[in-house]
């Protein structure tokens, strides 16, 4: 009879062991996500900046609403723990990264717009919080990395299936392209 339950107190404390791992890795994947989430909001602060210098000239109306819609959809609420709600975050940040690279090129067309000192300034800013953002994915993936893997395997999915500890999506940033700049231009 010691010998079942001292059996059984191994497997109690082996499972709770196992799901306070769980719990920390998933803790850690937050911590994570809140640092992405961090430069995203720098991020798109220096968008609205970009689209307040460059809606001064005469540009891409279409461009401007379509990136005005994915700063919305990207400064609007979702669950941390949802992982179908962080992928979808995921996809808005992306998407806004697109369109913006899309009008950092067109910023060419605009000799008037690329001369202008606070425009190439908001834009390096723009481009270095892309890589701050950069920076905090790869440490967001490691811990997803280890998370999925700790969900995933036995025992730790029965354990993480009880506690709804559910995979998490990876980040994954396409970088933005920089306007193509001539020192020619400047002098």
């Amino acid at each position: 009879m010691d010998k079942f339950f001292l059996g059984l107190a191994l497997v109690f404390i082996v499972t709770y062991l196992w799901y306070v791992s769980l719990v920390k890795k998933r803790n850690t994947v937050l911590e994570a996500l809140s640092g992405i989430d961090a430069q995203l909001i720098s991020r798109n602060a220096f968008v609205y900046r970009i689209l307040e210098m460059a809606d001064q000239y005469d540009h891409d109306e279409l461009l401007f609403k379509e990136i005005n819609g994915l700063l919305a959809q990207s400064a609007s609420a979702y669950s941390t723990i949802d992982p179908n709600e962080v992928k979808v975050h995921f996809i808005n940040a992306e998407q806004l990264n697109d369109k913006m690279a899309m009008l950092v090129a067109n910023i060419d067309h605009y000799p008037d717009l690329k001369s202008d000192n606070t425009m190439l300034q908001a834009i390096q800013s723009y481009s270095e919080t892309e890589s701050d953002i950069a920076n905090a994915s790869r440490f967001y993936n490691s811990a997803v990395s280890e998370l999925n893997a700790a969900v995933e395997i036995f025992p730790g999915s029965i354990i993480a299936s009880m506690a709804s500890i559910k995979v998490m999506p990876f980040f994954e940033l396409t970088e933005v392209p920089k306007a193509p700049m001539d020192a020619v231009d400047y002098l």
